[in-house]
């Protein structure tokens, strides 16, 4: 038994983050992992001689005044050696037509979608606004969905003038934003915005939340960028990982956590995991719950009856979408030249592909050789009940059709090789305990973004839900400005009220 002021349910970036804000001030935590390394979906795994990133492979909010610049200078650790993508994907609309690249520089970008997309400038200019109007309103630390008095103060504290503007398309869509700017019928633009928001939204133009998509559709150029992290993604996590330990956390790796309970008698949060064989129990004031909320229902022990419209919630929630994940490996001669380490084009049998490219000196691969990792979604219900022979063939087909995807694509020949393995629904089931192996949070339509979206707090008070299905969404940043929203508020629960970045 272990008594401690808060359990972090996940090791992944969300619970990291959390956890390092939480003792950094003082508090006491644990958390807990069910595997035996931190990064979760922001993790990675070797091959031989290869470091492949899990699922993310790039990242956001490092850049001065970014999210992750901010926490880290709190925790006072050095970010992780990076380098800003530029461009930070080529997007080929594999319709003839010129690739598209996505450059960091704002006015090359201004110049590149005028000439690919001509009489597009309004919509852009519509997105800038929007976006000006959401990235002040969320560097002044909004608390939403709004659940109390207080969540009701930072609310208001963080709004500005042109919040209530923007706020007339709480309900909008990208389309929408399309409409207004008499571009509905522009088919190379909307096939080019599906292509993107689906990457970061798991919606396309017609179900993104235009306050959401403006954002993402800004997020590659100045003063942010994406960038690519030295050595691997597990760069992010080591850093915080050290934040930890420097703090004192109780970090366990290896334990499953079967069951969380609020024991009434007592008023103390029961966290219950195994490892191995030995059941070990963990107790606790507040929990931080960061896997997904459809893992909730069933690890939380309380009875929900009492909350029906919670419970109907949760069960209810939109179904995400899952990935399949080709991790391949090649002598850097052995492929066509790029001028990004991200791609994403169309094949007519596969649909979208999304190709992360190592570079030569980030740690992935020995000197001449790279890492490719190349991902499309798919349907999770496509691969679970299958039994293990046809479950087999399945996955063997998809791993040849990616294979000769990428062979036309980067003009690889098949031959050229050295590693390569596929990764389904099933697999990230295993490696990140996510159910059914779903990928990012919830797509971010406009019943789902922000004020409509699913609450940290839970009906239960000290039960916390914090990643990427909780405000703002999915994504290294994403997950991050989540964790600080989380640490915020179980401050404010605990009368610290100023806390800020």
């Amino acid at each position: 038994m272990s008594k401690t002021r808060i359990v972090v349910v996940g090791a992944g970036i969300a619970g990291l983050t959390s956890a390092a804000i939480l003792s950094k001030l003082g508090l006491s935590v644990t958390l807990i992992e069910s595997h035996n390394q931190s990064g979760g979906c922001a993790g990675t795994f070797k091959r031989n001689k290869y470091i492949f990133d899990v699922g993310a492979t790039q990242v956001a909010g490092l850049e001065t005044g970014g999210i992750h610049s901010k926490i880290f200078k709190f925790l006072d650790i050095p970010l992780p050696e990076a380098s800003i993508l530029n461009p930070a994907c080529i997007v080929d609309l594999s319709d003839g037509s010129k690739p598209i690249p996505i450059w960091y520089d704002k006015n090359e970008w201004i110049k590149e979608r005028e000439m690919q997309f001509p009489g597009s400038q309004k919509f852009w200019k519509l997105c800038n606004f929007i976006h000006q109007s959401n990235w002040t309103f969320a560097n002044n630390n909004p608390v939403i969905p709004i659940n109390n008095l207080w969540d009701f103060s930072q609310l208001l504290k963080a709004l500005v003038p042109t919040n209530l503007v923007t706020g007339i398309l709480l309900k909008s869509t990208i389309f929408d934003l399309l409409r207004i700017c008499g571009l509905s019928n522009d088919e190379r633009l909307v096939k080019f915005l599906n292509l993107q928001l689906k990457l970061y939204s798991q919606e396309n133009v017609y179900k993104t939340a235009a306050l959401y998509g403006s954002t993402v559709l800004q997020m590659c150029q100045q003063p942010h960028g994406l960038w690519h992290l030295k050595k691997s993604m597990q760069a992010l996590s080591d850093a915080l990982e050290d934040s930890l330990k420097k703090s004192g956390v109780n970090i366990v790796f290896g334990q499953k956590v079967n069951s969380i309970n609020f024991d009434d008698v007592k008023k103390i949060w029961k966290v219950s995991a195994t490892f191995k064989q030995e059941k070990i129990h963990y107790y606790s004031e507040d929990v931080i719950y960061t896997p997904p909320p459809q893992s909730l229902l069933k690890h939380l022990e309380n009875d929900l009856d009492k909350d029906q419209n919670y419970k109907k919630r949760i069960q209810h929630l939109p179904d995400p979408s899952g990935a399949l994940v080709f991790y391949s490996a090649l002598k850097k001669d052995h492929i066509k030249t790029i001028s990004s380490n991200h791609y994403q084009f169309i094949s007519n049998e596969l649909g979208s592909l999304f190709v992360s490219i190592s570079e030569e000196g980030d740690g992935r691969a020995p000197k001449g050789e790279i890492t490719l990792i190349a991902s499309l979604f798919t349907k999770t219900n496509d691969w679970f009940n299958l039994d293990k022979s046809d479950y087999i063939n399945k996955k063997n087909e998809y791993l040849q059709k990616i294979s000769k995807a990428l062979e036309s694509q980067f003009e690889i020949a098949s031959e050229n090789w050295l590693h390569k393995e596929l990764a389904t629904p099933l697999g990230f089931e295993r490696w990140t305990n996510r159910p059914n192996g779903i990928v990012g949070g919830l797509g971010q339509n406009p019943d789902i973004f922000g004020l409509f979206g699913l609450s940290s707090r839970t009906p239960f008070q000290g039960l916390w839900l914090c990643g990427d299905s909780i405000y703002p969404g999915e994504g290294t940043a994403g997950v991050s400005q989540s964790a600080l929203m989380v640490s915020r508020q179980i401050l404010a629960s605990k009368g610290i009220y100023d806390f800020c970045l």
